[in-house]
């Protein structure tokens, strides 16, 4: 029974991963329509608190159990990557823009060592810094940052986020009283849609633009096509499947899996999008996923346990 639940998990993971793969590719279109990257993150988070509202009501006694996590998990989960990740995409490459959002797990392993102060196994400290070399090959550091500077650091803050989005979707998940993952989306999504409606200003949107055509490469489609796939299957079901695959397996092994994200993403805008890489770009962003790869799979030391190939970086007590 185990077993298949780790098989669920997984299949789960892989699905979410493709979900969120395509979410840039649809949305790079409808920014360079003419809509702003915040208004479209407010349409993507709102529409998605739309549709998963019932399930709030239905699960409306967290907002009684677990305030502190739906606010979190909306703040910087749902608001903080969808915002950052859309603004960086508008200036860089989708491609280039989601493996700068990968360092997250390299981040995260720096908020367990360095806030929590827990040891990191040396594995997990090689990831991370096999990811930082493969992020100066993505950027093409050599050449004085070829890419946009501003987009290079709102990447970096969505790779943030993404950090504390596997934190938050496995929080409470030892305890007694578990949240149900669907009641934390849903709240989620509710809590990201009021915060981007203060800092996007919807009412300010060119709402002329959802009415007209976008062009996913050589293709017009309708922009509401594209704001449908954003919301329904890159926003709702791509959250839905990711956190309960979360739940089924861990973060560690849920990070591991969502790496295929940015390669899903840099094919698709390879593709549909006509956007190239550069040989160093591509070989660097295979550093950054290997290193994700070996940080999130790095296996964390029991309690109490000695272990050689763990990193301490305390100074030593005279």
């Amino acid at each position: 029974m185990q077993a298949s639940g780790k098989n669920a998990g997984l299949g789960l993971a892989l699905v979410s991963a493709c979900a969120f793969g395509g979410s840039g590719v649809a949305a790079k279109p409808l920014i360079e329509a003419g809509l702003d990257p915040l208004h479209v993150v407010w349409l993507r988070v709102a529409g998605a608190a739309l549709v998963l509202s019932p399930l709030a009501w239905r699960h409306r006694d967290l907002v009684r159990r677990k305030p502190f996590l739906l606010a979190g998990f909306g703040l910087v989960a749902v608001a903080g990557v969808q915002a950052f990740y859309f603004a960086s995409l508008s200036r860089i490459p989708v491609g280039v823009a989601l493996l700068l959002e990968y360092l997250g797990p390299a981040l995260l392993l720096g908020w367990i060592r360095f806030v929590q102060r827990k040891p990191v196994t040396r594995a997990a400290a090689a990831g991370a810094t096999v990811a930082v070399v493969g992020l100066a090959c993505v950027v093409e550091i050599w050449a004085g940052l070829s890419l946009d500077p501003l987009g290079v650091l709102l990447g970096l803050a969505a790779a943030c986020c993404q950090a504390f989005y596997f934190v938050f979707a496995d929080q409470g998940t030892d305890g007694d009283d578990v949240p149900d993952p669907l009641g934390v989306i849903a709240f989620g999504m509710i809590v990201g849609a009021l915060v981007m409606t203060v800092i996007a200003r919807p009412w300010r949107m060119d709402w002329a633009v959802l009415g007209s055509e976008a062009a996913l490469g050589d293709t017009a489609v309708p922009a509401v096509v594209l704001l449908g796939w954003v919301v329904l299957i890159a926003t709702v079901f791509a959250y839905l499947t990711g956190v309960v695959s979360v739940r089924r397996l861990s973060p560690q092994v849920a990070g591991v899996v969502a790496c295929l994200e940015a390669v899903i993403a840099t094919v698709l805008a390879w593709v549909l999008l006509g956007e190239h890489l550069s040989s160093w770009q591509i070989a660097g962003g295979a550093l950054v996923l290997g290193g994700a790869f070996i940080a999130q799979s790095a296996r964390p030391t029991p309690p109490g346990a000695a272990d050689p190939a763990v990193l301490d970086l305390e100074p030593a007590k005279a």
